[in-house]
């Protein structure tokens, strides 16, 4: 998996990942507070829960526009500006993320969706990550007002359904956004993976950042925020890759590879070095008429003088 995540130049795809991830997140967070602000203006009690439900996906700022929620009003710049803001890089990282699936799954040029219905795949997952925040945050409220006094009943109750959630939505990215018929069999493994390092992000993120940001000046508390909340969104996307590649060396048996491939151009290459490398040449076919053939050489004897 290694091998295969570095010869998809994975930490490229990570990083553009990252940088939409980063555009799209101020915008999103300004439209729900900009939308909180006028759904329940009047009451701010009621704004405040359902906002720290909501912003607790988001550690690092989310926990600082908490804390400033009495700045923010409804506003038509900010609802503007957060829906094209949000828009442009909820799309980016969308589209970034079917790019990459396609390519780690080898999905041929000429076989992928064209840029219209490509964006719509996007809009689609999209629509359905809003749902699922919608539904933890809803969640999360209802647990709240409950009248219960078990609050590790209702913490673990909502940790239990949120990764549940994060599961269904990573097994739909997975899935929709890939080019090619893949079953929840195969991908269910990664997705599970996922979310599992996305909720331990979250706890991580809350826990470990608060802790170290809190006292610092407001110079370097800034500067800590903007880099703890890029580390945060690399290692998602991160996490997101390489479990998207774990699932595609799982089902295409790209495994075992040779260790000397990366250093040298005359390894002994195994079946599974074949697999990947015929993939590879294939995934760069653009169009349906052009046939791609791809043979092996045996490796050449090295001359000991």
């Amino acid at each position: 998996m290694v091998y295969k995540f570095a010869d998809d130049q994975g930490v490229y795809l990570t990083t553009l990942i990252t940088y939409y991830g980063f555009v799209s997140l101020f915008p999103l967070l300004l439209l729900l507070a900009t939308a909180l602000g006028y759904a329940l203006h009047g009451r701010p009690g009621l704004q405040q829960r359902v906002l720290d439900s909501a912003l607790a996906q988001f550690p690092v700022i989310g926990d600082q526009i908490g804390t400033n929620i009495h700045s923010f009003h409804g506003s038509v710049p900010g609802l503007v500006i957060g829906v094209f803001g949000s828009v442009y890089g909820g799309l980016g990282v969308v589209q970034a993320i079917q790019s990459a699936l396609n390519k780690m799954w080898g999905v041929p040029r000429n076989s992928r969706p064209n840029p219209i219905a490509a964006r719509l795949r996007s809009l689609l997952l999209l629509a359905a990550g809003g749902a699922g925040i919608l539904a933890t945050t809803t969640l999360s409220a209802l647990f709240a007002n409950a009248g219960s006094d078990d609050s590790s009943f209702r913490v673990g109750t909502v940790v239990i359904i949120t990764f549940a959630l994060n599961v269904v939505l990573f097994t739909t990215a997975y899935r929709v956004l890939t080019a090619r018929p893949v079953t929840i069999a195969q991908v269910r493994a990664g997705a599970v993976a996922c979310a599992a390092i996305w909720q331990i992000l979250q706890w991580a993120g809350t826990f470990l950042l608060g802790h170290t940001l809190r006292g610092a000046t407001a110079t370097y508390g800034l500067f800590g925020i903007v880099l703890g909340l890029l580390t945060w969104i690399y290692i998602g996307a991160l996490a997101l890759v390489v479990c998207a590649e774990f699932n595609v060396v799982r089902v295409q048996r790209l495994w075992p590879r040779s260790l000397l491939t990366p250093f040298t151009d005359n390894p002994d290459i195994t079946a599974g070095d074949r697999r990947a490398y015929s993939s590879y040449a294939k995934t760069e076919r653009h169009k349906g008429f052009e046939n791609v053939d791809v043979d092996f050489d045996e490796p050449q004897e090295q001359d000991p003088h």
